[in-house]
Protein backbone atom coordinates (compact mmCIF):
# COMPACT_ATOMS: atom_id res chain seq x y z
CA UNK A 1 0.00 0.00 0.00
CA UNK A 2 0.88 3.65 -0.47
CA UNK A 3 3.09 5.71 2.46
CA UNK A 4 0.37 7.85 2.64
CA UNK A 5 -3.33 7.31 3.10
CA UNK A 6 -5.60 9.11 0.33
CA UNK A 7 -6.36 11.73 2.23
CA UNK A 8 -3.34 12.60 3.13
CA UNK A 9 -1.89 12.63 -0.53
CA UNK A 10 -0.54 16.14 -1.46
CA UNK A 11 -2.85 15.76 -4.52
CA UNK A 12 -6.74 15.57 -5.36
CA UNK A 13 -5.60 15.27 -9.22
CA UNK A 14 -2.24 14.70 -11.05
CA UNK A 15 -3.18 15.01 -14.79
CA UNK A 16 -0.31 13.08 -16.86
CA UNK A 17 0.38 13.83 -19.89
CA UNK A 18 -0.19 17.27 -19.76
CA UNK A 19 1.87 18.73 -22.31
CA UNK A 20 0.59 16.61 -25.16
CA UNK A 21 -2.50 17.89 -27.01
CA UNK A 22 -5.04 16.53 -25.66
CA UNK A 23 -2.85 17.00 -22.14
CA UNK A 24 -2.82 20.23 -22.46
CA UNK A 25 -6.89 20.74 -23.74
CA UNK A 26 -7.56 18.77 -20.30
CA UNK A 27 -4.88 21.12 -18.10
CA UNK A 28 -6.78 24.24 -19.34
CA UNK A 29 -10.07 22.95 -18.67
CA UNK A 30 -9.32 22.03 -14.98
CA UNK A 31 -7.80 25.34 -14.78
CA UNK A 32 -10.65 27.49 -15.80
CA UNK A 33 -13.36 25.05 -13.76
CA UNK A 34 -11.52 23.35 -10.93
CA UNK A 35 -13.73 24.22 -7.45
CA UNK A 36 -11.68 26.16 -5.42
CA UNK A 37 -9.16 24.26 -3.15
CA UNK A 38 -8.71 21.65 -5.53
CA UNK A 39 -4.96 20.34 -5.33
CA UNK A 40 -3.34 19.37 -8.53
CA UNK A 41 -0.67 18.84 -10.50
CA UNK A 42 0.54 18.42 -14.21
CA UNK A 43 3.27 15.25 -14.70
CA UNK A 44 4.94 14.68 -17.66
CA UNK A 45 8.62 13.89 -18.78
CA UNK A 46 9.99 16.84 -19.42
CA UNK A 47 10.46 18.99 -17.27
CA UNK A 48 10.79 22.35 -18.74
CA UNK A 49 7.59 21.73 -21.02
CA UNK A 50 5.45 21.30 -17.38
CA UNK A 51 6.93 24.80 -16.43
CA UNK A 52 5.93 26.22 -19.71
CA UNK A 53 2.49 24.74 -19.34
CA UNK A 54 2.14 26.23 -16.00
CA UNK A 55 2.49 29.90 -16.83
CA UNK A 56 -0.29 29.53 -19.69
CA UNK A 57 -2.64 28.43 -17.23
CA UNK A 58 -4.35 30.67 -15.09
CA UNK A 59 -3.63 30.25 -11.69
CA UNK A 60 -0.43 28.65 -12.64
CA UNK A 61 2.05 29.07 -9.82
CA UNK A 62 -0.45 27.06 -7.52
CA UNK A 63 0.04 23.93 -9.64
CA UNK A 64 2.15 21.06 -9.24
CA UNK A 65 5.18 19.96 -11.42
CA UNK A 66 6.34 16.22 -11.24
CA UNK A 67 8.58 14.71 -13.56
CA UNK A 68 7.70 10.88 -14.77
CA UNK A 69 8.25 8.87 -17.44
CA UNK A 70 6.54 5.81 -18.49
CA UNK A 71 10.15 4.06 -19.46
CA UNK A 72 10.57 5.01 -15.71
CA UNK A 73 8.51 2.69 -13.61
CA UNK A 74 9.91 4.47 -10.14
CA UNK A 75 8.75 7.88 -10.89
CA UNK A 76 4.79 6.47 -12.05
CA UNK A 77 5.31 4.80 -8.45
CA UNK A 78 6.35 8.32 -6.84
CA UNK A 79 3.67 9.50 -9.17
CA UNK A 80 0.88 7.51 -7.98
CA UNK A 81 1.40 7.70 -4.44
CA UNK A 82 1.42 11.41 -4.17
CA UNK A 83 -2.58 11.55 -5.89
CA UNK A 84 -6.02 10.80 -4.71
CA UNK A 85 -6.66 10.16 -8.52
CA UNK A 86 -4.65 10.27 -11.60
CA UNK A 87 -5.93 10.60 -15.58
CA UNK A 88 -3.62 10.34 -17.96
CA UNK A 89 -3.66 11.02 -21.86
CA UNK A 90 -0.50 8.96 -22.77
CA UNK A 91 -1.01 6.49 -25.35
CA UNK A 92 -1.23 4.49 -27.13
CA UNK A 93 -2.11 2.81 -23.95
CA UNK A 94 -1.48 -0.85 -25.12
CA UNK A 95 2.41 0.44 -25.40
CA UNK A 96 2.91 2.86 -22.87
CA UNK A 97 -0.17 2.65 -20.28
CA UNK A 98 0.13 -0.21 -18.13
CA UNK A 99 2.35 0.64 -16.08
CA UNK A 100 0.56 3.56 -14.76
CA UNK A 101 -2.26 1.28 -14.21
CA UNK A 102 0.15 -1.20 -11.74
CA UNK A 103 1.32 1.49 -10.01
CA UNK A 104 -2.32 2.95 -9.44
CA UNK A 105 -3.46 -0.45 -8.85
CA UNK A 106 -0.72 -0.94 -6.52
CA UNK A 107 -1.21 2.49 -4.29
CA UNK A 108 -5.12 2.79 -4.36
CA UNK A 109 -4.89 5.87 -6.15
CA UNK A 110 -8.25 5.82 -8.72
CA UNK A 111 -7.15 5.94 -12.04
CA UNK A 112 -8.93 7.88 -15.51
CA UNK A 113 -7.74 7.41 -18.71
CA UNK A 114 -9.34 8.12 -22.22
CA UNK A 115 -8.20 5.27 -23.99
CA UNK A 116 -10.33 3.43 -26.97
CA UNK A 117 -8.15 0.39 -27.03
CA UNK A 118 -10.50 -2.55 -26.17
CA UNK A 119 -7.60 -4.46 -25.56
CA UNK A 120 -6.01 -2.17 -23.47
CA UNK A 121 -8.81 -2.14 -20.96
CA UNK A 122 -9.27 -5.99 -21.60
CA UNK A 123 -5.51 -6.69 -20.21
CA UNK A 124 -5.48 -4.23 -17.50
CA UNK A 125 -8.59 -5.86 -15.90
CA UNK A 126 -6.98 -9.31 -16.14
CA UNK A 127 -3.64 -7.98 -14.70
CA UNK A 128 -4.73 -5.58 -12.47
CA UNK A 129 -8.22 -5.75 -11.22
CA UNK A 130 -7.54 -8.20 -8.06
CA UNK A 131 -4.67 -6.00 -7.16
CA UNK A 132 -7.06 -2.90 -7.34
CA UNK A 133 -9.80 -4.23 -5.15
CA UNK A 134 -7.59 -4.80 -2.48
CA UNK A 135 -6.53 -1.61 -2.59
CA UNK A 136 -9.73 0.35 -3.04
CA UNK A 137 -8.17 1.76 -6.46
CA UNK A 138 -10.72 2.53 -8.49
CA UNK A 139 -9.24 1.62 -12.67
CA UNK A 140 -12.23 3.96 -14.82
CA UNK A 141 -10.61 3.58 -18.78
CA UNK A 142 -12.64 5.48 -22.14
CA UNK A 143 -13.58 8.39 -20.40
CA UNK A 144 -13.03 10.35 -23.45
CA UNK A 145 -14.82 10.82 -26.71
CA UNK A 146 -14.83 6.81 -27.79
CA UNK A 147 -17.16 6.55 -24.70
CA UNK A 148 -18.89 10.03 -23.72
CA UNK A 149 -20.83 10.76 -26.55
CA UNK A 150 -22.05 7.30 -27.03
CA UNK A 151 -22.93 6.85 -23.67
CA UNK A 152 -24.81 10.11 -23.07
CA UNK A 153 -26.40 9.66 -26.00
CA UNK A 154 -27.49 6.23 -25.17
CA UNK A 155 -29.22 7.52 -21.91
CA UNK A 156 -30.62 10.41 -22.88
CA UNK A 157 -32.60 8.25 -25.75
CA UNK A 158 -33.66 5.28 -23.19
CA UNK A 159 -35.01 8.20 -20.34
CA UNK A 160 -37.35 9.23 -23.14
CA UNK A 161 -38.40 5.63 -24.16
CA UNK A 162 -41.26 3.20 -22.19
CA UNK A 163 -39.66 1.39 -19.42
CA UNK A 164 -39.02 -2.36 -18.59
CA UNK A 165 -39.47 -3.24 -22.34
CA UNK A 166 -36.49 -4.88 -24.35
CA UNK A 167 -34.28 -2.14 -25.85
CA UNK A 168 -31.81 -1.47 -28.92
CA UNK A 169 -29.84 1.67 -29.17
CA UNK A 170 -28.07 2.40 -32.49
CA UNK A 171 -25.73 5.66 -32.46
CA UNK A 172 -24.44 7.45 -34.86
CA UNK A 173 -21.37 10.03 -34.64
CA UNK A 174 -20.53 12.60 -37.57
CA UNK A 175 -17.77 14.96 -36.52
CA UNK A 176 -15.58 17.67 -38.67
CA UNK A 177 -12.03 16.85 -37.14
CA UNK A 178 -8.70 15.70 -37.65
CA UNK A 179 -7.38 13.21 -35.28
CA UNK A 180 -5.11 13.99 -32.62
CA UNK A 181 -1.97 12.45 -33.39
CA UNK A 182 -2.23 10.39 -30.11
CA UNK A 183 -5.30 8.92 -31.37
CA UNK A 184 -4.56 8.00 -34.72
CA UNK A 185 -1.51 5.68 -33.59
CA UNK A 186 -3.67 4.03 -31.10
CA UNK A 187 -5.87 3.29 -34.03
CA UNK A 188 -3.12 2.21 -36.19
CA UNK A 189 -2.27 -0.32 -33.31
CA UNK A 190 -5.19 -2.06 -32.81
CA UNK A 191 -5.84 -1.97 -36.54
CA UNK A 192 -2.54 -4.15 -36.71
CA UNK A 193 -3.42 -6.48 -33.56
CA UNK A 194 -6.25 -7.99 -34.34
CA UNK A 195 -4.81 -11.76 -32.72
CA UNK A 196 -3.99 -9.84 -29.70
CA UNK A 197 -7.23 -8.07 -29.22
CA UNK A 198 -9.14 -11.38 -29.42
CA UNK A 199 -6.76 -13.44 -27.10
CA UNK A 200 -7.18 -10.48 -24.11
CA UNK A 201 -10.19 -10.46 -24.70
CA UNK A 202 -10.94 -14.18 -24.49
CA UNK A 203 -8.59 -13.69 -20.99
CA UNK A 204 -10.70 -11.66 -19.93
CA UNK A 205 -14.17 -13.77 -20.52
CA UNK A 206 -12.43 -16.36 -18.70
Amino acid sequence: MSRLSRTDRPYDIVLFGATGFAGTLTAEYLAAHAPEGLRWAVAGRSGRKLEELRERLPGGEKIGALRADVSEPATLRALAEQARVVATTVGPYVEYGEELVAACADTGADYADLTGEPEFVDLMYVRHDARARETGARLVHACGFDSVPHDLGAYFTVRHLPEDVPLTVDGYVTADAAFSGGTFASALNQFGRPGALRAAARDRRR
